[in-house]
């Protein structure tokens, strides 16, 4: 992928809708890029994880023009470009694995990201009765390396309803997402080995998307 950075460089730079159709040639060869990458990224996970057997890039990739209705930042499009690696791609509901690219900084994440309430507490019900077996994903060695701990997003600073201030999960059921991320340069990504990086990330991600999808199994 040797245009896509370029290409999203000059695009936050002209964030118009003028150059943008000057320049769609290069966005069409950058996606195309992505697309033929995740193509080739998925065929490889779904040899260990058929799940994701009949997945395309295209339903995993996101648009990127913005929505700009209700938004103070009138720009028209992103200036990064991602995709989200799970059944149903895009849209899925279950614990997931996504690629950011963006030339300030990207990242490969993973989980569930704001479940929705009856998702949320089925998650928080299975880390209360199962606390040691969540804890001993979150404390392997390569988790440690990669990712350190879930990360804090809109954390709750009481204690959800249910649940005693004191109970030993309670670091954990404040969460209101239970995602992880990990940051690497943008320079990563032309190198010959990104593909077996990524691998190797999203299998370090995969046993809390299992844990995750075991305890939403009820919903889907």
């Amino acid at each position: 992928m040797k245009t896509l950075i370029p290409f999203l460089q000059d695009l936050s730079a002209n964030n118009n809708r003028d150059w943008f159709t000057a320049n769609k040639k290069r966005y069409e060869i950058a996606k195309k890029e992505l697309n033929d990458f995740l193509e080739q990224l998925i065929s490889s996970m779904a040899e260990t994880n058929p799940s994701l057997k009949d997945l395309r890039a295209k339903d995993c990739m996101f648009r990127i023009f913005r929505d700009v209705r209700f938004s103070k930042n009138k720009d028209p499009y992103k200036t990064n470009m991602g995709a989200v690696i799970a059944p149903g791609g895009r849209k899925s509901s279950k614990g997931c694995y996504y690629l950011h690219l963006d030339p300030n900084g990207c990242f490969l994440a993973g989980g569930m990201f704001m479940p929705e309430p009856d998702k949320l507490k089925l998650i928080r019900q299975e880390i209360d009765y199962n606390l040691a077996s969540f804890e001993k994903l979150i404390h392997e060695k390569n988790f440690q390396k990669l990712f350190g701990t879930l990360d804090d997003n809109g954390r709750l600073k009481t204690s959800p309803k249910g649940y005693e201030a004191d109970n030993p999960a309670i670091e954990y059921l404040r969460n209101k997402s239970f995602t992880v991320s990990h940051s690497f340069s943008p320079k990563e990504i032309t190198k010959e080995g990104f593909e077996s990086f990524c691998l190797d990330t999203f299998a370090a991600i995969r046993p809390i998307n299992d844990f995750l999808n075991r305890a939403t199994d009820l919903t889907d």
